[in-house]
Parts: structure tokens; C-alpha cells; sequence
């Protein structure tokens, strides 16, 4: 068998094809694989191979089966994919995409979102991001107010996520259980409060604020208050402004078994309100556990562990007045519970998602709500204050505020002031 390098484009017509193979012992194409097709394809093209009749396709045929040596099984099916696809280039895998339906834009503003709202679950996410659209009219939220709550978790492992923002959470501590003496039985109806202590820590010796965490058991409706410390001098002033911070009359006030609450000053002033003194009693863990949680969900979360000196109490007092509580009450979606009594008579409790609603949104979701309400309150004004600012917002500055706020606490300490 001769190898030859050779140009062939003058053969063109079949008769000449026929002259060329009878003159020829066996020759070969000494080309690659893909060049060998680009051959082919401009010899049929060439010669006119589609429209010759079928004794000239047989000579073309013959002289492409010589010159490449193929079978001829090989070359009738080369020949039938030129004829169906005009070329003979194998085609790329291409595989099967979903068209995006959520775009760069909406995983950003996810981001942002979750920067600022301090990563919540995505159930209560989901909210947000409905409250953005349907309660705030913002189109920015338009795609995303139909996103389901797996699809969340999604886009938050997605490259463009991760690139904008990366979630730490820090080692939970185990919080100790603390029963109740006597639990309240709020009976559907708001001002029934618990009420804890959260301590800023210690350093070098020097105690750190204390806040005082304090929480509707039915509506979730939530005010936080700081103090330099939990003696009588500073803490009655502060309970007397924490008691009227509650946009309804509270019916009763519950804590645990702490010496700053159980004492005789702290009961006078509830008596003079005429609100009910509950205490916790042993082996009742789950009695306080709302109080509880809430101090990790809100005061850990966005006040954080580190020690703050007991002179900033007052100027975190008046951040938590000013940004904190119109946050988590108007701006923050919350869990409500639903109970079941199954056939056995256990009660079931399930959090579903249509009762993930805000604290606010919740006191006024009740039966005959204005009734609960303060003779000096009115819905109208607090629906002013809902709607004055987006949750987007309203969490936007409070974590601004609390960013300038810590810089300015940790900047002195630095210099040591």
C-alpha cells in the first residue's frame, strides 16, 4: 500500500474519478481523523455527490472508500450524517439547563438582606422577603416573594452569595434551665410579660451593662432596656419605663428566681400598678423558655458577648429605644405556635408558616384587639410607624447605628478612656 500527500482538486466529475481509480494501485490519506472528514465533505460538495444519480454516487463512493480507507459502513454512515447535517464534525454534549429565574441581582439583595436581618431562618425569611413586595409595594422583591423556603438555602450556598457574604455562627453556650413557682395563664390575651437578665460580661474585674430582656408571652412583643447595674438605684427607674414601652396594659409580671427581681422594691412598684408577681417554680424548664430564647435569638445575636463598660448603659439604652425595639417588633418576623390535642389527649405543637407573622402584626391579628390596647395608643399611629420605613430599612439602621455605637465604645477603650 502506497502513502501519498496529494491535492485533488481538479478531480471533480465522475468520469474523471472513474480515469484517476483505474490508474491507481492502493493509496491512503495520510491525514487525521478530523481532517480526513473536512476531506470528505469537500469532495462530495466537490463533485456534487446529493444530486448525482446513483451509478456516479457509486464511483464517488468507491474513490472516497480508497483514498480513506474506511468500510464501507463507516463511510455510508458518514456520507448519510453529510446528508442530513451537511457536516461531519462530531457535536459537542451540551447539556440541559434550567433558565434562571432568580437573578444576580435577587441573590444579592438576598445577601443584603440576611447581612442585616442577622441571618434568619428561612422560613422567616421567606416573610421578609413577601413583607418586601406585597406589604412594602418594593419591585425589588417581586421575583423573590414567590421563592420557596428550600430555594433560600440554595442561593445562600451559591457562589454569588458566598462572594458577598459568608455566615459564622459562633458556639451556642447551653442555657441553664430555669423553672417557674407558678405559670401565668394569659388565656389568648397580651400583658403577660417574662422578663430575664442579660449580662455584658466581666473584664479585668469590672462588671459590664446588664439589659433587661422582656417579652409578651402571646404576642412576642419585646422591650429591651440596659442598666449600669441591677441594684434598686438603677433598676426601678428602668422597669418603670420598660413597663410603658409595651403598647398595652401588662396583667403580669413573671421572672425567675434572681434576687434583682424577687425584693421588696420590685413588688411595691408592681403593686402600685396592680400587676400580678409570678415567680418560677422548680423542674419547670419550658415555663421561661420564651424569655430564654429570646435573650440568644435578639440580645446575644445582635448585642453580642463581649464586655461593654457600665457607663455606656445609657447610650445603649437609647439605641435600643430608638432602632432596636421598632425592629424586632414591627420589622421582625417571629414563629407563632399552633396547638393540636390529638386523640390521646397529648397536645401537638406545630409552627406553621402561616402564622410566621411580626410581634405588631400578631396584637393585631387578635379578637377585639383595640380593647388590649392603652387609652393613650391608637392603631393608626402605630401603623404610621410600621409603614415610615421598609424591614429592609429598618434593619439596615439599626445595624448602622449599632456599628457607630460600637465603634465608639471599643475606640475609647482602646485609647483608654
Amino acid at each position: 500500500m502506497v502513502i501519498v500527500k496529494m491535492s485533488d482538486e481538479g478531480i471533480k466529475s465522475p468520469d474523471q474519478i472513474k480515469a484517476f481509480l483505474a490508474g491507481l494501485e492502493k493509496v491512503s490519506l495520510e491525514i487525521s481523523k478530523s481532517d480526513r472528514n473536512t476531506w470528505i465533505v469537500q469532495t462530495l460538495k466537490r463533485t456534487g455527490y446529493v444530486l448525482l444519480s446513483k451509478k456516479d454516487k457509486g464511483g464517488v463512493f468507491e474513490y472516497v472508500l480508497t483514498m480513506t480507507n474506511l468500510s464501507r459502513q463507516q463511510l455510508s454512515r458518514l456520507i448519510g450524517s453529510f446528508r442530513k447535517h451537511k457536516h461531519l464534525n462530531k457535536k459537542n454534549y451540551q447539556r440541559h439547563k434550567f433558565t434562571k429565574h432568580y437573578t444576580r441581582e435577587d441573590v444579592l439583595l438576598l445577601a443584603q438582606t440576611d447581612e442585616y436581618h442577622q441571618t434568619l431562618s428561612g422560613p422567616t425569611t421567606k416573610k421578609l422577603l413577601e413583607r418586601g413586595y406585597f406589604v412594602y409595594r418594593d419591585e425589588m422583591y417581586k421575583r423573590l416573594s414567590s421563592i420557596s423556603i428550600s430555594h433560600i438555602y440554595n442561593l445562600r450556598s451559591s457562589k454569588t452569595y458566598l462572594l458577598k457574604r459568608q455566615h459564622f455562627e459562633k458556639t451556642k453556650r447551653k442555657v441553664v434551665a430555669i423553672g417557674e413557682r407558678r405559670k401565668p395563664n394569659p388565656k389568648g390575651e397580651p400583658g403577660y410579660i417574662r422578663i430575664d437578665t442579660v449580662h455584658q460580661g466581666d473584664c479585668d474585674g469590672h462588671k459590664g451593662v446588664y439589659h433587661i430582656n422582656a417579652v409578651d408571652e402571646v404576642t412576642q412583643y419585646e422591650v429591651i432596656c440596659s442598666v449600669e447595674a441591677i441594684s434598686e438605684q438603677y433598676l426601678i427607674p428602668v422597669l418603670e419605663t420598660l413597663l410603658q414601652m409595651f403598647p398595652f396594659d401588662i396583667k403580669n409580671f413573671h421572672s425567675d428566681n434572681g434576687s434583682e427581681y424577687i425584693n421588696h422594691r420590685v413588688s411595691d412598684l408592681l403593686n402600685k400598678l396592680h400587676i400580678e408577681f409570678t415567680k418560677s417554680r422548680s423542674r419547670h424548664s419550658n415555663d421561661n423558655a420564651l424569655a430564654e430564647c429570646k435573650n440568644g435569638a435578639i440580645v446575644r445575636k445582635i448585642l453580642g458577648y463581649v464586655h461593654i463598660p457600665q457607663k455606656w448603659a445609657d447610650e445603649i439604652n437609647t439605641f435600643n429605644k430608638k432602632y432596636l425595639v421598632p425592629y424586632i417588633n414591627f420589622h421582625r418576623p417571629c414563629f407563632f405556635v399552633e396547638e393540636k390535642i390529638e386523640a390521646k389527649g397529648k397536645i401537638k405543637k406545630t409552627y406553621p408558616y402561616q402564622k410566621i407573622m411580626t410581634p405588631y402584626e400578631k396584637l393585631k391579628s387578635l379578637p377585639d384587639s383595640q380593647k388590649y390596647l392603652r387609652k393613650d395608643i391608637d392603631f393608626a399611629v402605630l401603623d404610621k410607624e410600621v409603614m415610615r420605613m421598609t424591614d429592609l430599612e429598618s434593619a439596615k439602621q439599626m445595624s448602622e447605628q449599632r456599628s457607630l455605637l460600637f465603634r465608639k465604645i471599643f475606640n475609647q477603650a482602646k485609647i483608654g478612656l
